[in-house]
């Protein structure tokens, strides 16, 4: 167990980590809310609608856990509506464009395949705060997986028209999985202070969700690099139209309230 101090000394690191998971629920979550009146059937509108509020939850309670820790008085409201782009430490899987119908529920399933065991080794953070937020969201995170992972399987092992879709999903969002669990220095010190997990067991764990499924889908991953560069900032054009759209009321209006 890490002591106090060293919780104490790790408040950058800590602010980077609150920042990670709540700008990745952010930026899903604002995502598949665009679906809303959109998806192909009534089931899967509510379904997608229910997922996004789940993941905007969430999102307020990491951004409020990184105001506190970063103390210059921002809460979760200026952190989500009041950066830029380059402020925004989001992987680059979620920024991703909706696409069809096959292209969202890809997303979902290989963000969710991660998230889910991430949130699960995050219940045992050094940082009480941390595990608490992990507890209340590891349970949503669960039944997201299950429910992504199921939904690839019937589409890709389908009709020939769903498995080309899929497949086609997967070509385009599989370079961009990886960065999820591609650890950088400020992963490795958060797992050296306890405040978060080893990434390379929870790589572990995503391989051994991901890959049964695909199978099951009959979907081959591509050979392809990874590409990352979310986390430190560094991002594609598709956030900029995101945060476009997300944030023009409030920088219509600086401060308004409902």
């Amino acid at each position: 167990m890490v002591g106090v101090d060293a919780v104490a000394q790790s408040d950058d690191a800590l602010f980077e980590l609150a920042l990670r998971m709540g700008d990745n629920t952010l930026i899903l979550g604002q995502q598949i809310s665009a679906w809303c009146g959109h998806a192909p059937i009534l089931e899967e509108d509510i379904a997608l609608a229910n997922t996004a509020l789940d993941l905007i939850g969430q999102t307020k309670l990491w951004l409020e856990l990184a105001g506190e820790v970063e103390g210059k008085g921002r809460g979760a409201d200026e952190l989500a509506f009041l950066r830029d782009a380059r402020g925004f430490k989001n992987a680059l899987l979620v920024e991703q464009p909706n696409g069809d119908f096959g292209q969202t529920l890809m997303r979902q399933f290989l963000f969710d395949a991660w998230h889910s065991p991430m949130l699960t080794a995050l219940k045992a953070s050094a940082d009480k705060r941390v595990a608490d937020i992990a507890e209340k969201s590891a349970k949503e995170a669960a039944y997201h997986v299950e429910r992504s992972a199921d939904l690839v399987v019937r589409l890709g092992d389908g009709s020939d028209e769903s498995h080309l879709r899929m497949q086609n999903a997967l070509d385009v969002l599989w370079p961009f999985a990886g960065e999820l669990t591609q650890a950088d220095e400020t992963d490795k010190a958060l797992a050296d202070r306890g405040l978060a997990p080893d990434l390379a067991e929870i790589e572990k764990q995503y391989t051994d969700r991901v890959g049964p499924v695909l199978r099951e889908a009959t979907l081959t991953p591509p050979d392809a690099a990874v590409r990352a560069g979310g986390k430190s900032g560094m991002h594609s054009e598709g956030l900029g139209y995101i945060l476009a759209d997300m944030q023009w009321l409030q920088r219509a209006y600086p401060g308004a309230q409902w």
